[in-house]
């Protein structure tokens, strides 16, 4: 898999869009959707406080997933039944997250070429997306300016005190999760929340009366800390 290969759409902020942004926003989506996702949200963000923001919405590959019978959809990565059993541990595409953890560092690479400095670029992910944020995220090599982890898990969780980054181990990161998620449920965000506590990351959590989506008081609170998060970097 090429990680430079990767289909993207991109947004600025603000009323000049041929600007140079002073910060960048990558959007990770969930499985079987793509970097349309979460334009609408992001336009709906009020980030002039901070100054023109890039938005880069990557599309992930189409693969087949084993979960959905082998249908094939945008996927980070491949996914399993659960085990029928609570004693055997989840099964996890390992080198499929290691490859997308590839394709995301070359969108944080580029943002650095492009002149956004890493300790101004955020990652962000929801579901699927969300475990590739804190996957990539918590590995790369440059501080971020920050993680927002929204109605997912942290993926290859036994590997990520080894395997994390020393540049990023006090990363601010933004964990958010619907109360009745059926689809991630809310034990797997409270496990990843407590396990990157107990790592020792400043992890802001938050919790909504939502299934597996995202609601307006989400992403008035993206809001706040987004604009709190970046005017400190600056």
């Amino acid at each position: 898999m090429n990680p430079s290969a990767l289909e993207t759409l991109e947004l600025v902020t603000g009323t000049d869009p041929s600007a140079q942004p002073v910060a960048t926003i990558v959007v990770l989506h969930g499985l079987g959707a793509d970097g349309t996702d979460f334009i609408p949200i992001a336009q709906e963000l009020d980030l002039s406080a901070i100054g023109p923001v890039r938005f880069v919405f990557p599309n992930a590959p189409v693969r087949p997933v084993t979960l959905n019978g082998g249908y094939a959809m945008r996927a980070w990565y491949d996914l399993y039944p659960p085990s029928a059993s609570p004693d055997v541990p989840r099964r996890e595409d390992e080198p499929g997250l290691r490859a997308a953890c590839q394709q995301v560092q070359a969108l944080l690479d580029r943002e650095v070429a492009r002149g956004v400095p890493a300790e101004r670029t955020v990652l962000m992910g929801f579901s699927q997306g969300c475990a590739m944020t804190l996957m990539a995220g918590l590995r790369a090599p440059q501080r971020l300016a920050g993680l927002v982890a929204w109605s997912g898990y942290l993926p290859l969780a036994a590997t990520t005190a080894a395997e994390r980054s020393a540049a990023n181990q006090d990363v601010p990161i933004f964990m958010a999760h619907g109360r009745y998620d059926s689809v991630v449920v809310p034990e797997r965000g409270a496990a990843a929340r407590d396990t990157l506590l107990a790592l020792g990351y400043a992890v802001d959590w938050a919790d909504y009366p939502m299934e597996h989506s995202v609601c307006a008081e989400q992403v008035a609170d993206l809001n706040e800390w987004l604009v709190n998060l970046l005017s400190l970097t600056r």
